[in-house]
């Protein structure tokens, strides 16, 4: 006998077949997203303050390391043995580069640097660490994957001089379980020292990083750059923090541990870049 589109059943069993016939029990849930050893969101500083050159630096730095044999070895040291991986240019707005990819064979690797031979914009021109956080931890929210760690590595050549308070940003992506490493570079060539903070390796670690494991590998010298991504990265998909990240530092009247530095330099010293 049928009812409702139900086969009749005895009592006890009559109530589920209903339920299951108004839709009021769900099915077994489905795991969703990709398993992944690590999503991995780079966040690249492309503000006013770099040049065409270290523009340029940085993209090829990034694909140098991806392709050496030791970031490969690194996919294929965890678990899972493999990556989620994604490469964003930020500056006040941010602009992804690579959207998120499955990295797993040397192939992958490749592919994925070969797109980061793309023009950059040249209009991106204020630096927002704070939003760029923000940023990353959204696309790492929504990004269809399920990382066993979660990082956002964000690089720069200053302090966060616009949008919310860094702290503010680093501390409600923490809260998401989310680690935060930083690869502040500390060179000598842009718009000069109007906008250089000495100490910037101790501003980010102090300011911006954060989480079980988290570090700062400073970039002084542009000649070290892929090196210093090439060792980043590895770290990074072995899940271990590096000893001594930190070079020695010189601290100036600017002091490196406030962390609305940045604001106050930008109040202080702004050019007349026809800003809204």
């Amino acid at each position: 006998m049928i009812e409702g589109g139900c086969l009749a059943h005895p009592w006890t069993m009559r109530r589920l077949a209903a339920l299951l016939c108004a839709g009021l029990l769900a099915s077994p849930a489905v795991a969703e997203g990709v398993e992944v050893d690590l999503e991995l969101v780079l966040m690249v500083d492309v503000s006013r303050s770099m040049t065409e050159n270290e523009l340029e630096i940085q993209r090829q730095g990034y694909a140098a390391a991806l392709q050496s044999d030791a970031v490969y070895a690194a996919v294929q040291s965890g678990l899972l043995q493999r990556v989620a991986l994604s490469y964003v240019e930020w500056a006040g707005t941010q602009e992804v580069i690579v959207d998120w990819r499955l990295l797993e064979t040397r192939e992958d690797l490749a592919a994925f640097a070969e797109t980061l031979s793309a023009q950059f914009n040249p209009a991106l021109r204020r630096t927002s660490i704070s939003e760029a956080l923000i940023f990353g931890a959204e696309m790492i929210e929504g990004n269809g994957y399920e990382g066993l760690r979660r990082v956002i590595d964000i690089s720069g050549d200053g302090p966060n001089n616009q949008g919310r308070p860094v702290t503010q940003a680093r501390d409600s992506v923490l809260a998401k379980g989310i680690v935060i490493n930083g690869l502040p570079l500390m060179t000598r060539e842009g718009l000069g020292s109007d906008w250089h903070l000495e100490g910037l390796d101790v501003y980010y670690e102090t300011c911006v990083t954060g989480g079980a494991g988290s570090f700062v590998i400073p970039v002084v010298d542009w000649a070290d750059f892929a090196e210093a991504v090439r060792r980043k990265l590895i770290l990074e998909m072995v899940g271990g923090p590096p000893s001594e990240t930190l070079v020695p530092v010189q601290l100036s009247r600017r002091d490196p541990t406030d962390c609305l530095i940045g604001e106050k330099i930008w109040r202080d010293r702004r050019y007349d870049w026809n800003e809204p």
